[in-house]
Formats: C-alpha cells, structure tokens, sequence
C-alpha cells in the first residue's frame, strides 16, 4: 500500500480527571507523492495529528496505516526504526547538535540505521550527505558549526538530515515559522523540490503562502477535519499569487 492511511483516529488527553479530545474520528488518505497541508486555528489538533500519523506520539482509537504498516500494532523498537529509517522529520525548532559540524549532523541519522545491517558503505553515506548539501546549496558550510550559519542554512540543513535515509514520507512541524520571508521562501523551494522528485510530505503551518504551494490543503477545528482544498502539483514560475488569493478566499470561509 503506498499510502498513509488514516481512520477513525481519536486522541484524548485527561487533564485535572476530565478528558480532552484533541483529535476526533479523524479519516484521512495522503497518496505517493502527495505534499499535504494541515492548517486550523491555534488549538486545533493540527500538530497532534502530525505527531500521531507518524508514530510520536500514541493514539487513543483508530487505526494508522503507514505504506502498508499499521503503527498502533508495532512495537516501540519496531516504530523508531521505522521513524528512522522510512520517515523525515522538519521542526519549527532545528534541533540539531551543537557539539557537531553541520555535516556530521547531516550524516548521524544513516549512521545509526546502518549499524549492525551492512546496508551502505560509510563512504555511500558520506557521497549522500555531500549530494543533498550541494543540491540545498549548504556544502560550504558543510564543516561550519551549528552557531556559524544562518536561520535558513539551518533548516536547509535540517531537510538535508531528514532525507538522508530515503525516506517514503517527510512530516514538517511549522518548518518555516522562525524564518524570515526570504528564506522562507528558499525553504519552500526545496521542499517543492524534493516533492517534486517522489518525496511524499505532510506539513502543518499557519502561513497561506507556504500552504497555497502544496497539492492539497486540509483545514482542522476542534479536532476534526471540516473541509480540504485540492490545488494541483505547484511548478517554479506557475501563478503562485493566484493560488495565495484562492486558497485566502476558501480559508475565510473556513472562519480563518
């Protein structure tokens, strides 16, 4: 199956004895390929539903099928190898290790996956790590210090760690919400980028104009899914204003 399939989803929290349903029967379908957007207000559920879809966090009910593996069967050792080695995860925040070059952060996660497999050489491992740095423009500062680089070589950074493994499905938190607009936009470009050549994305974000460049854009309230808005595939250099002024329009209905 390659999907990520969602259905009946449910999580509560209790809090103080009284449970808090943040997410309700959510039912979903991110197809290969697909870059999907999640936006609602603050308190929606939005980022609970990325942590949940990808194993993070536990689900109360449903089911999660995840391109043929249903995650609420696995055991933990089984999920964070599968989060490892088959997903790609962006923050808001770019955690990456200070005590690291910025390559060396880039290269860790496929060093922990190979361990004990044989899969790859070290030296294939070291030719990605360089190909996706050159690609996102950072191999410059390949052996700079995390404290030595910009907020959007940072990211970019972080978007070369989340592919080192090939994953089926990259999941990003708010990826640009501490960038400023022009490397927001850099940001985004690769992101269309790498979605472009096969990457399938799921991201949450209150920006509209990060949103508007995505195949698809849900919109959560209350913990449950109230409608969605189908784009189509978004190219460099396609009517990326008109898609901002379509997507503006439908959210105000929405009650943004």
């Amino acid at each position: 199956m390659n999907k990520l399939e969602v259905k009946d989803l449910c999580k509560t929290y209790v809090v103080n004895k009284r449970p808090n349903n943040v997410l309700r029967n959510i039912n979903l379908t991110i197809e290969e390929g697909e870059m999907v957007a999640v936006m609602g207000p603050s308190g929606s559920g939005k980022s609970t539903l990325l942590y949940t879809v990808s194993g993070m966090d536990s689900m109360t009910a449903g089911k999660v099928d995840f391109f043929g593996k249903e995650i609420g069967s696995l055991r933990p050792k089984e999920m964070s190898q599968i989060r490892l080695t088959q997903m790609g995860f962006i923050f808001q925040q770019m955690y990456l290790l200070k005590n690291l070059t910025i390559y060396d952060n880039i290269i860790l996660p496929a060093y922990q996956a190979n361990e004990g497999r044989g899969k790859r050489s070290r030296a294939q491992i070291n030719e990605r790590a360089r190909e996706l740095m050159r690609k996102l423009d950072i191999i410059a500062v390949a052996e700079n210090d995390v404290t030595e680089v910009s907020g959007g070589q940072l990211q970019r950074a972080c978007i070369c760690r989340s592919l080192i493994n090939e994953p089926k499905m990259v999941f990003a938190d708010e990826p640009t919400g501490a960038l400023n607009q022009q490397n927001s936009r850099e940001v985004m470009r690769e992101l269309n980028r790498i979605n472009r050549e096969g990457t399938t994305i799921m991201l949450v974000t209150h920006d509209s104009k990060v949103a508007a460049k995505s195949d698809r854009v849900l919109y959560i309230e209350d913990g449950s899914i109230k409608d969605q808005m189908k784009l189509g595939k978004f190219e460099e250099g396609s009517e990326a204003r008109e898609r901002e002024r379509k997507l503006s329009g439908w959210l105000l209905e929405m009650g943004w």
